[in-house]
């Protein structure tokens, strides 16, 4: 941050709806700051699987190393099925970027939003406001790019679980649930694994409770992954923070985000000591890219998720303030049910989601 208070924002639109949902996000942020004793420079950067057929580069270095001088980065999706590297695997800058910047958390945060319809009948899903916290550099990605092909026999993949990497994204999870414990919620953190079958669970679940010592103000609570993937559908409002391996991680936000209504409502944040990525959970959406149908709130969401990491990194509470003033506006427009995004049997797109949400500004 500069002494004038003004954050250096890298903006990564990358490929398909990530170009639309970005530019419906940055107006609202400017909005924000009118008046404010902050203001953000935006600069967008090249990435992804459209700039790698044009380029060959997926990630430029100088679009990474605008990535490493930033404040913030702001990512919309990337990826193309029909693009792929020589070895049959997508365009996946976001991945590479979590590894150069030693992005350990993914947080991906579930919460029920007033007037979107839900999958589950029970009364109580209107309750779910919960995270996952996958650790994000190791575990079963660990092996992105070093699996194995034996004679057209057999493939190894390689999961890797370190002291390290455990012990300073349980610490991220316990410290996230005394923070979510200041707004109400209960301060239970559950770690997810599959430690009755696999050592290195059982050793991820052993650091687990090492570190659950040192936060006694926080419920620590176990979960087999099978087990938990059932309770999120029976009981989902019954969890708060959960923190889990990577691939684990991955499967489970993508159900967590289905039961608040979709891919298109769920934010999310890759965060280390020194930088943090925010992004939508969605991908590229190739079959409506351009058409302007795709739903920005995942992505106005999660600008509010990099408001709120500002704010805690540079102790400037009106940042945090302003990441309220957002989600109170998404809440808004979707609990008056005058929006209705084309995924849930509407019509509106776009633009008309963003310009409602700015509208409750």
């Amino acid at each position: 941050m500069t002494s004038s208070s003004t954050f250096d924002i890298c903006v990564l639109p990358g490929d398909g709806i990530g170009v639309e949902v970005i530019a419906a996000t940055l107006p609202l942020l400017e909005r924000v700051a009118q008046g404010a004793p902050f203001s953000f420079r935006f600069g967008e950067h090249p990435a992804g699987a459209q700039h790698f057929r044009a380029s060959g580069e997926a990630l430029p270095r100088d679009t990474l190393e605008a990535a490493r001088r930033a404040d913030a980065i702001l990512f919309g999706a990337m990826g193309w099925p029909e693009i792929r590297y020589a070895d049959g695997t997508e365009i996946a800058p976001q991945l590479d970027l979590r590894v150069e910047l030693d992005l350990y958390a993914g947080v991906r945060p579930a919460r029920a939003i007033p007037g979107v319809r839900l999958p589950l009948a029970d009364p109580r899903a209107k309750d779910i406001d919960l995270v996952v916290v996958r650790e994000s550099t190791e575990g079963l990605f660990a092996s992105r790019g070093k699996g194995v092909i034996e004679g057209d026999r057999e493939a190894r993949d390689t999961m890797v679980i370190t002291r390290r990497g455990s012990e300073r994204v349980h610490d991220f999870a316990f410290k996230l649930a005394q923070q979510r414990q200041q707004r109400g919620r209960p301060g239970i953190v559950t770690c997810v694994d599959k430690a009755n079958v696999f050592v290195s669970m059982a050793f991820f679940r052993k650091i687990f409770d090492e570190r659950a010592a040192a936060f006694p103000d926080i419920e620590a609570r176990h979960h087999y992954i099978d087990a938990t993937a059932l309770d999120l559908v029976r009981k989902p409002w019954t969890f708060d923070v959960l923190v889990t391996e990577n691939m684990f991680g991955d499967i489970l936000s993508d159900q967590t985000a289905a039961l608040v209504g979709g891919m298109g409502m769920a934010p999310s944040a890759d965060v280390g000591d020194r930088h943090g990525l925010f992004q939508p959970c969605h991908g590229s959406a190739p079959d409506i890219a351009g058409q302007g149908k795709a739903n920005p709130t995942a992505t106005i969401l999660s600008a509010a998720l990099m408001l709120d990491w500002l704010a805690d990194r540079h102790a400037m509470p009106p940042l945090a303030a302003a990441a309220r003033r957002i989600e109170a506006a998404v809440d808004a427009v979707f609990a008056s049910r005058r929006i209705v995004p084309y995924e849930f049997g509407g019509h509106d797109g776009t633009a008309a989601i963003a310009a409602a949400i700015a509208s409750n500004l």
